[in-house]
C-alpha cells in the first residue's frame, strides 16, 4: 500500500512541510527519548516516554512526505508504524517489533499491565536505532527540513 492509497482511504491527510514544526517535533522526540533513560523513573513510564519518541519519529518522517496520520481515524498510531517502511525504508521484522510495542503501549495504558523491562529495554533499543536513521534520512533526503 502507497502513502497515496492510504491518503485515499483516509487514514492519511497532506500536510505542508514545515521546518520549524518538524524541528519542534524533532525535539519533543528527544526530549522523550531523554526521559526515557532516566533511571529514577519507574519502567512504565519510561516505556511510555519511549514509545512515545517512537510515534514522534514516525510522524516527523510522515510530515516531510507531506502527510500526517488522520487523528480522527482509529488506528493512527499502527497506521503511523506501518508507513515506516514507505518513509524511512524499516524493515518489515522492525515494524512488527514496533507493532507488538504499540501492543504493549496499549495494554499498559488501557489495561494497566505493568510493562517488563524486557520491553523496556526493546523499545529503548528501537527508538534509539530509528532516531539515528531518522536523522540520517532527513540529512540526505531533505536537508532543507534539518539544521
Amino acid at each position: 500500500m502507497t502513502l497515496d492509497s492510504l491518503l485515499a482511504i483516509h487514514k492519511l491527510v497532506r500536510q505542508a512541510r514545515d521546518k520549524a514544526g518538524i524541528g519542534r517535533l524533532l525535539g519533543a522526540a528527544d526530549r522523550n527519548l531523554a526521559d526515557a533513560k532516566l533511571q529514577a523513573l519507574s519502567a512504565d513510564n519510561r516505556f511510555d516516554a519511549a514509545y512515545k519518541s517512537i510515534m514522534q519519529c514516525a510522524m516527523v518522517a510522515l510530515w516531510a512526505k507531506g502527510y500526517r496520520t488522520s487523528t480522527s481515524q482509529p488506528g493512527h498510531h499502527q497506521t503511523a508504524i506501518q508507513t515506516l517502511p514507505k518513509t524511512l525504508g524499516v524493515s518489515a521484522q522492525t515494524v512488527i517489533v514496533l507493532d507488538a510495542l504499540r501492543k504493549q503501549r496499549n495494554a499498559s495504558d488501557y489495561e494497566g499491565d505493568p510493562v517488563s523491562g524486557k520491553a523496556l529495554d526493546s523499545c529503548l533499543q528501537e527508538v534509539g536505532t530509528l532516531r539515528a536513521m531518522l536523522q540520517q534520512w532527513l540529512e540526505s533526503e531533505y536537508p532543507e527540513l534539518v539544521d
